[in-house]
């Protein structure tokens, strides 16, 4: 859609082409790009796996929303003259005011639901007079620039300061001292509901002092909703993302075909003292007394178990291989996991590379997938390693499927189990294809923000 409303803007009559699921999303994305009336045309959905003749039948079909024979609807659409109604909303109001006009709780409640400016668990109402007891968690002014963010990347994006911030940290019941990490978070400009229709999410990590400041928890249940610092910080950068992105609207803004459960709240701590190896924020190159907070681009899967046991080699190699191939798993074990593997003679930079050199599948079911196939295959077509070698590998080659790079240890929980997750996540700025903008470490610094 965005490159042929740039074709349009240059002159060059073009009609985009869209499957019918994404009917709502096309005409919200002209919208958004000064294009309201622009044509559009509109095949059935899905057109992944369907054979060439099922396709065909598409184009000589009838377009489902518009409902008349497609090639009329191109045909018409590429030559017809425009009209005064092809010009309408062309320009329209981006901005909103500062304030609601006064009303009950009870309305002011449900004006909230009703504009999609939550995420349909109760909120605290963000006043003036609670908004600023939560900007004297930081020493930035209100109107200080934090970053932009934008629901997908062919939409515009909108700005946002400490006070927008604020404004979500009050929504989701976060204390004052939590507002740096919230803040660390939002900088990153990533959004943590993503529109992909994969359905993914974000999920943080949260290293170095800040932690026991504000009380996190890295112990008994720390993935779990056992602790109102991790709960409301997590969940006040999801907030953020819908309320400075242009919501999170079905169909419009979120395209997330089954949704996930990680969109509410998703954010915990590592359990640093512990931990038989240097804390995650350390391998990243900052000292230990640094607060950082780190962006897992993820929540697809998750796959579990316990150990080291006699047989774990084998359980990791399956859950590794199960994993998505675009979206390597971090891998979260509880401190009594991560000592036994010590006391083995593990390091954690040794356990990612044993994960990486065994995780191998065989050639022809690596590339038979929609993601390694549109994201990773243009990288091996122009010779980048060791894409470009995987590539050239035969059919029943055994080759990996991660680099050491693309997988994470991280040490947290109560020591009540030797249990492992491995959840679906790559490194917001890390050395995946997603890299963000920072430069040198992939980490957000929660200091900036205090």
């Amino acid at each position: 859609m965005g490159f042929a409303l740039e074709l349009e803007k240059a002159g060059i009559p073009t009609i985009p082409v869209s499957t019918h699921a994404f009917a709502r999303l096309a005409r919200a994305s002209s919208l958004a790009e000064g294009m309201p009336t622009v044509r559009n045309a509109f095949v059935p959905q899905p057109v992944v796996g369907l054979s060439a003749g099922e396709l065909r039948a598409y184009i000589e079909g009838m377009d489902p929303i518009a409902k008349r024979p497609f090639m009329e609807g191109v045909l018409e659409g590429l030559t017809g003259p425009l009209t005064d109604e092809d010009y309408k909303g062309a320009t329209f109001e981006r901005t909103t005011p500062r304030f609601l006009e006064p009303d009950t709780e009870d309305n002011l409640r449900e004006r909230f639901i009703l504009e999609g400016w939550t995420d349909y668990l109760p909120i605290i109402l963000p006043t003036e007079e609670r908004v600023e007891a939560m900007l004297r968690g930081t020493s930035h002014a209100g109107d200080t620039f934090v970053n932009r963010m934008a629901p997908t990347s062919f939409r515009e994006k909108w700005d946002y300061d400490v006070e927008k911030v604020a404004i979500n940290a009050v929504m989701a019941g976060c204390r004052p001292k939590y507002l740096p990490v919230v803040l660390a978070l939002c900088s990153s400009g990533f959004s943590a509901r993503s529109s992909s229709t994969t359905s993914w999410a974000t999920i943080s990590l949260i290293n170095g002092p800040i932690r026991d400041e504000i009380g996190m928890n890295y112990g008994v249940g720390a993935l779990g909703p056992y602790n109102h610092a991790n709960a409301t910080i997590g969940r006040a950068y999801c907030l953020l993302s819908m309320n400075a992105q242009g919501g999170s609207e079905p169909g419009i803004t979120y395209m997330g075909s089954v949704g996930s459960n990680w969109n509410y709240t998703a954010c915990f701590a590592e359990n640093e003292a512990d931990s038989p190896w240097e804390p995650f924020h350390v391998s990243k190159g900052h000292k230990p007394e640094e607060s950082t907070a780190a962006i897992f681009f993820g929540g697809w899967y998750t796959q579990a178990g316990f150990g080291p046991r006699e047989t774990w080699q084998e359980k990791f190699k399956r859950c590794i291989t199960a994993a998505d191939h675009f979206s390597p798993p971090f891998i979260v074990m509880d401190p009594l996991v991560a000592k036994d593997f010590a006391k083995m003679g593990y390091t954690k930079q040794s356990l990612i590379e044993w994960c990486a050199d065994n995780a191998r599948m065989q050639a022809k079911y690596y590339w038979d997938d929609q993601w390694t196939t549109t994201l990773i295959k243009p990288h091996a077509d122009a010779g980048v390693e060791p894409y470009a070698s995987w590539l050239k590998a035969a059919p029943d080659e055994m080759i990996p499927i991660f680099r050491p790079q693309d997988l994470e240890i991280i040490v947290t929980g109560g020591q009540t189990q030797g249990a492992f997750k491995m959840i679906s996540g790559r490194l917001i700025g890390g050395a995946g294809f997603r890299a963000g903008e920072q430069q040198g470490s992939p980490l957000f610094s929660i200091d900036k923000w205090r």
